[in-house]
C-alpha cells in the first residue's frame, strides 16, 4: 500500500473528523500528499498540521458549487494533479419522518448527494483527461437497507448509489474508478445517540482500512463489515414477508430508540429553521 501512494494526490471532503480525518491520516502514513477539506476550514488545518508536512487543509463547503471547484483549484495548484477523491462530508438527523425539521431534510440531501454529485461533476472529467482515477466515496449501509428513523438520510445514501451506478456505466473504460463505500453505525459525532442493530459499532479506522483496500483493489460497492452486503443479497431473495422480519432484526428502528439528548448538540448545527 505504501508503495502505490507514494507520491500521489489525495483529497478528502469532511477530512477533519471523524472517519475523513483516520483516512487522511492512514493515506498520509502510507505515501499520499493529502488535501484536507471541510465546513469548518480551521479545523481542516489544524488537523493537517496534526498529521504532519505531507497534509495541507482548505475551506470547503460541499454543498457550493464554486467553493467545491475553488478547492479542487487550490489543491491542484499546490499540490498537483489529484489522483484519488474521498467524499467524507456527510449529515444525519434521526427521528420520525414527520417530525423531521425542513432544515435538517434540506441539509443532508444538499451535503450528502448534492456534495458528490458536485464532486463527480468537476473531478471526473478532469481525470478522465488523464485516463486514471479514483473517486471513493463513504455513504452508509442505508443505501441498501431500510432504516427507520433515518428516512431522509436514506434517501441521500440511495440517491449516491443511484447516482454512482449511472455515471460508472458512462465513465465505462476511461481508467476511472468509483467506489461507494458503505459501512454500518459508525462510532463519530453523526451517530451520538443512534442504535447498533444486529452489528457491532465500528470504529473511524475501520472504514479507513477499507478505504485502503479499496484503493489497493478497486472494487465499486463496497459494504463494511462485508458480510452487510451478502447477508442483504440473500434476504433479498425472501418474500416480502419473510424479508421484513428478518430486516426487521438486522436494522435497528431508531424512531423507537433514539436518545434525542445525546444528538441535541450534533444536530443542532443544521436544523435552524
Amino acid at each position: 500500500m505504501t508503495g502505490m501512494l507514494q507520491y500521489r494526490v489525495v483529497a478528502s471532503t469532511g477530512g477533519a473528523n471523524g472517519i475523513g480525518r483516520e483516512t487522511a491520516a492512514l493515506l498520509a502514513a502510507a505515501g499520499a500528499r493529502v488535501a484536507i477539506g471541510d465546513y469548518d476550514g480551521e479545523a481542516a488545518r489544524r488537523t493537517a498540521q496534526e498529521i504532519g508536512a505531507s497534509a495541507v487543509g482548505f475551506d470547503l463547503d460541499v454543498t457550493d458549487y464554486d467553493s467545491f471547484a475553488a478547492f479542487l483549484a487550490s489543491v491542484e495548484s499546490e499540490c498537483g494533479p489529484i489522483d484519488i477523491l474521498v467524499n467524507s462530508a456527510g449529515v444525519m438527523w434521526v427521528g420520525g419522518f414527520a417530525d423531521e425539521p425542513e432544515s435538517a431534510a434540506r441539509r443532508q440531501l444538499d451535503v450528502n448527494l448534492l456534495g458528490v454529485i458536485h464532486s463527480v461533476k468537476l473531478l471526473a472529467p478532469r481525470m478522465q483527461a488523464r485516463g486514471a482515477g479514483h473517486i471513493l466515496t463513504i455513504a452508509s449501509a442505508a443505501s441498501i437497507l431500510p432504516t427507520p428513523g433515518e428516512a431522509t438520510y436514506a434517501a441521500s445514501k440511495h440517491g449516491v448509489l443511484g447516482y454512482l451506478k449511472a455515471v460508472r456505466t458512462e465513465l465505462r473504460g476511461s481508467g476511472i474508478h468509483l467506489s461507494v463505500i458503505m459501512p454500518t453505525v459508525v462510532d463519530t459525532a453523526l451517530a451520538a445517540g443512534t442504535s447498533m442493530g444486529s452489528a457491532a459499532m465500528l470504529q473511524p479506522g475501520d472504514v479507513a482500512q477499507a478505504v485502503a483496500r479499496t484503493i489497493a483493489r478497486p472494487r465499486f460497492e463496497v459494504t463494511v463489515p462485508g458480510y452487510v452486503g451478502i447477508a442483504y443479497r440473500f434476504v433479498s431473495l425472501l418474500p416480502q414477508r419473510l424479508r421484513d422480519v428478518v430486516l426487521a432484526r438486522m436494522v435497528p428502528d431508531q424512531v423507537a430508540s433514539v436518545d434525542r439528548g445525546a444528538r441535541s448538540g450534533y444536530e443542532g448545527q443544521f436544523t435552524q429553521e
